[in-house]
């Protein structure tokens, strides 16, 4: 049997020497006893799997509502296409796969119902009653740290710091780093940005995938794209008319693949032009620099990669479909926010608790995280119980 000694023993020896060692974790806010087998990151993934929160994940909206069929992504099958793809890159750099896959794991835990759609309906509506706005990683960070009640001497999951951060100050194009006077002047690892363009690699892939299956884009719609062109000249050429759904599984292969060549061969180029020496160096670095990446697509990559990003956001992203389904998402969290926010007293008394006095801006919060809790199928249940007058309270 490996006790946690020998992995930490065995890092040293696999792990460059940027990358976070277990041993060298800055550690949790509440102190607790090592484990006898598990290093902290290890101990930290786990802890987000059996999470509550990771749970509902399986009910939460990617691009599709879920009632509208069972092969489209959802927030969960898209965190762990996430962690996979990012333990593969942190692999080959000879990064800490377990950080990354704690991190990767937690990074979606604050979506609310709807995706995107909800999340911009509670921000809009937040920053209407002039109370701080809604954003996902700030949720994530607070679930992980105050609402997820697991242990009997603190909140949250206790995770250690290098996770935390990760997971507040992930960053893509639909990802806003959280602001947490806390956190605000501590660096990134290269672990946790391995995470952030994880992330984008996988929502541009594979929402082709769920794009070119609902029908709401065609192969034509993609051609003006260099990359895409680029991944549909690998395929063989007797699969381009035989069958439409292994020319597309092998397109979003190659995108895949091509995609994380480049990031893998720009990034080691990068690190090695850093000549980091230890990871707090790669943190000390980050925190003077947070807007820089040192995991990245190399220029020309980029460049394309934001072109068909572009074209998503006008073809797939805008079609009639998607927008129907964003425009209701927006109307049910706007009208559950209303019906709280008129009447409290609907709500659990778990959640508002009717013995204390809560100004208007703590009223806002608590439906705020209510509603971000929820999964899209328990807001709709939520929705049609004050709204369907058939429907049982």
């Amino acid at each position: 049997m490996r006790t946690r000694k020998e992995f930490e023993d065995l890092e040293n020896q696999i792990l460059a020497p940027y990358a976070m060692k277990s041993k060298d974790s800055v550690g949790r806010e509440h102190a607790e006893p090592q484990h006898e087998t598990r290093t902290c990151y290890q101990r930290d993934r786990d802890r987000v799997v059996h999470s509550e929160a990771f749970r509902k994940l399986e009910y939460k909206t990617q691009v599709f509502v879920i009632f509208e069929g069972d092969y489209y992504r959802t927030r969960l099958t898209h965190t762990i296409e996430v962690a996979q793809i990012a333990r593969t890159i942190g692999r080959s750099l000879r990064l800490n796969e377990d950080l990354i896959e704690a991190i990767a794991l937690a990074h979606d835990l604050g979506h609310p119902p709807f995706g995107h759609a909800g999340e911009y309906a509670l921000n809009d509506i937040m920053q209407a009653a002039h109370v701080p706005g809604f954003n996902h990683n700030v949720r994530s960070f607070e679930i992980v740290t105050k609402f997820e009640k697991r242990y009997p001497d603190f909140s949250g999951l206790n995770l250690t710091q290098e996770v935390l951060i990760g997971i507040l100050k992930h960053r893509t194009e639909y990802d806003e780093a959280g602001d947490m006077s806390e956190y605000k002047n501590k660096g990134t690892t290269l672990e946790a940005q391995v995470v952030d363009v994880a992330d984008s690699l996988t929502y541009l892939s594979h929402d082709i995938d769920d794009g070119l299956t609902s029908g709401c884009i065609t192969e034509d719609d993609l051609k003006e794209s260099v990359l895409w062109e680029k991944a549909y000249r690998k395929i063989d050429d007797g699969l381009t008319q035989k069958n439409k759904d292994m020319l597309k599984y092998q397109v979003v292969k190659f995108l895949i693949d091509m995609q994380t060549k480049d990031l893998l061969a720009y990034s080691d180029n990068r690190i090695k032009d850093h000549n980091f020496k230890s990871s707090e160096e790669v943190k000390n670095h980050n925190a003077k620099h947070p807007d820089e990446s040192i995991i990245d697509f190399s220029p020309t990559i980029k460049s394309e990669r934001d072109y068909l990003q572009d074209l998503l956001n006008v073809k797939f992203y805008h079609h009639y479909r998607v927008e129907r389904m964003t425009q209701k998402a927006k109307r049910i969290i706007q009208d559950l926010f209303k019906v709280y926010k008129d009447n409290p007293n609907q709500l659990p008394y778990s959640i508002y608790q009717r013995n204390t006095n809560y100004d208007e801006k703590m009223k806002y919060q608590i439906i705020c995280n209510h509603i971000a809790s929820m999964t899209d199928r328990f807001a709709l249940d939520e929705h049609k119980k004050f709204f369907d007058p058939y429907q049982k309270i």
